[in-house]
């Protein structure tokens, strides 16, 4: 496990690098795609790392610790990306990661320790080319969705696509002895239940963190860096109160701490739709952090839930199903929302209104979108 992570993690920087350097478009692409690789491989690796180190009745305290870097990276992003974009280049968003990067190889060469299973198991040839040009198809879909429109030709082939390989790979995975992706632990209702109200949850966040910036820049005029600080308040939020979940797992039980946490989301969501041309950021950081407070209920019972009656040998396993599961979900929920906001805008422009009072209508019903979608998980 040590050796595997230290290699995802020097092919991230590399590749970090690689796209700074980058001359063209499309060795920006190649390069992407090589970073991708090296980031897919971090997230199920190190949560894996993370949970083995701990017993089932201890993964609440991992999670709310866990969810630290969860919430922190999407909120640095705009901000330090904002601050980059305004005051440098834009080879400074690659070249950020250079010296993280190499800290974190040299720690973790340092202290992690050599995990290893008794009995390796082969490489799944069938589900890796299955499972990724399938989950390739299905984002592309999801990603042009917004833009072409749901039924558009380039959207139904590759989705439909997408979902015929994903399909045939669940048939592969489910008769092979030593499959990629270990599909029998849907059998676990907590695992399942787990991973559906995480989709749920996840895509509402990064819906919302997709269409709030846009609304700060187009129609208030914020810049990157200011639209980044009035929506870093929300992991504030999500990281206080997590300590306090954490504590109360055990006690009041994941079930009621999530449902209690996407039915407060979802009101808390809700004053986003009242925003006008005036409304101040410091407004808006205040209800992003409140709204923050709400989600914490969310995402860490969710995580710890869904690990809770994991065996060690399969934490890997559950890992990278986990993981994909969410960068399918913020997916769909940005293509959703966005799909909402389009709409709602062009509604708004056939009816007559002008150009910024049907754009404040688009991001008002994409917000109300986000709110109705932790209804659809709370119940």
């Amino acid at each position: 496990t040590k050796k595997t992570f230290l290699f995802a993690l020097t092919v991230f920087t590399a590749a970090s690098a690689l796209c700074g350097f980058a001359q063209s478009l499309e060795q920006l692409i190649a390069f992407r795609l090589l970073q991708g690789v090296g980031g897919g491989m971090l997230t199920p690796i190190g949560t894996a790392m993370l949970y083995r180190a701990f017993p089932p009745e201890e993964r609440a305290r991992a999670s709310a610790v866990l969810i630290i870097p969860t919430v922190i990276a999407p909120a640095l992003g705009p901000l330090v990306g904002g601050a980059i974009v305004t005051n440098l280049s834009w080879r400074w968003i690659f070249y950020v990661n250079l010296p993280v990067g190499l800290f974190g190889i040299i720690f973790a060469a340092i202290v992690l320790k050599e995990h290893r299973e008794l009995k390796s198991a082969r490489f799944d040839a069938a589900g890796f080319v299955l499972s990724g040009a399938g989950l390739a198809g299905v984002l592309y879909a999801l990603s042009r969705a917004p833009e072409h429109g749901w039924l558009s030709s380039q959207v139904l082939v590759t989705g439909l696509g997408g979902l015929l390989l994903l399909a045939i790979m669940v048939k592969v995975e489910t008769t092979i002895t030593e499959p990629m992706l270990a599909l029998r632990l849907y059998k676990d209702r907590i695992f399942r239940n787990g991973n559906i109200a995480g989709t749920l949850s996840y895509g509402s966040f990064i819906g919302f963190y997709f269409l709030l910036p846009q609304f700060m820049q187009g129609l208030l005029g914020a810049t990157p860096f200011r639209s980044g600080l009035a929506t870093f308040p929300q992991a504030i939020g999500v990281i206080t109160m997590s300590q306090f979940v954490g504590r109360w797992y055990h006690t009041i039980g994941p079930r009621r701490l999530v449902t209690f946490g996407m039915t407060m989301a979802s009101l808390a969501t809700l004053p986003f739709a009242f925003l006008n041309l005036n409304s101040s950021l410091v407004l808006i950081g205040f209800m992003m952090f409140v709204r923050g407070c709400f989600m914490a209920f969310c995402f860490m019972p969710i995580q710890a839930a869904t690990y809770s009656n994991i065996d060690a040998p399969d934490t890997g396993r559950a890992s990278a199903i986990f993981s994909a599961q969410r960068q399918t979900s913020a997916a769909l929920g940005v293509a959703i929302l966005a799909t909402v906001f389009i709409s709602r805008t062009h509604h708004g422009l056939d009816a007559g209104q002008e150009p910024s009072a049907a754009l404040l209508s688009g991001y008002h019903w994409g917000f109300i979108g986000s709110s109705i979608i932790f209804v659809i998980g709370a119940v």
